[in-house]
């Protein structure tokens, strides 16, 4: 059995009501949702919240919201791994045991089915506990600076102030998309930045973190621009 698990709690702070504030003509969370329904590798797919308006959305949209989440799992500290192990918890007690848990994030609007299949099979084919989604940094992080008091800058690794950005080592991010995990990684807490984990790659322009108001300008003109939909 496998099992999409999405964390969406109601007191987002950055972006009130982020998680079913409208996106491109629906509830941010619902681009997840529907994603994972395309994906055709989930037995359940479940939302954990603690709010009953983000839980009705939910349902609306076709996930399942059979718990609501404690509050001592929903305020501003608690990870996204205890979130899950509480989720999948449940699922144990009243579901039967899952075989891989995919942690999909609720504000990843460009998420894409096929990825979600394609990255379960990798890791089924592998002797790894994770995969999660990678995208690559758009300038070399060796030629990165920082600003100093007084506005002036200096390199963080003045070593390669000479070498060309085409002989640099390419570094990549978390995409913060989705997670598949084992159910023994999500038990034990195992970290994706660890040898435990594969990295699936995502291109950029499929990549977007949504923290700020700016941030979800740039991600509604990137995905109309993606899905030829009418600017409003």
């Amino acid at each position: 059995m496998n099992i999409a698990i999405i964390p969406a709690r109601g007191g987002s702070k950055r972006i009130p009501r982020k998680n079913i504030k409208f996106f491109c003509g629906k509830p941010m969370l619902a681009w997840s949702i529907e994603a994972a329904k395309k994906a055709g590798v989930f037995d359940h797919i479940i939302v954990s919240t603690d709010d009953h308006e983000i839980a009705e959305v939910a349902r609306n949209y076709g996930a399942e919201v059979p718990f609501l989440r404690p509050d001592h799992l929903s305020d501003d500290y608690t990870g996204t791994g205890a979130v899950v192990k509480h989720a999948t918890t449940w699922v144990k007690q009243h579901l039967g045991q899952p075989d891989y848990i995919c942690t999909l994030y609720a504000t990843a609007p460009f998420v894409n089915a096929a990825d979600l299949a394609k990255s379960l099979t990798f890791l089924q084919q592998s002797d790894k506990q994770l995969i999660f989604s990678v995208t690559s940094f758009p300038f070399p992080i060796q030629r990165a600076i920082k600003l100093l008091a007084d506005g002036s800058v200096a390199m963080f690794q003045p070593e390669y102030y000479m070498t060309r950005s085409q002989d640099l080592e390419p570094a990549f991010h978390d995409a913060g998309q989705f997670y598949w995990s084992t159910l023994d990684a999500v038990n034990q807490q195992t970290s994706a930045f660890s040898e435990a984990a594969l990295a699936y790659q995502l291109p950029r322009h499929q990549v977007q973190d949504i923290d700020t108001l700016e941030d979800w300008e740039r991600a509604e003109w990137l995905f109309k621009a993606q899905n030829r939909l009418t600017v409003k």
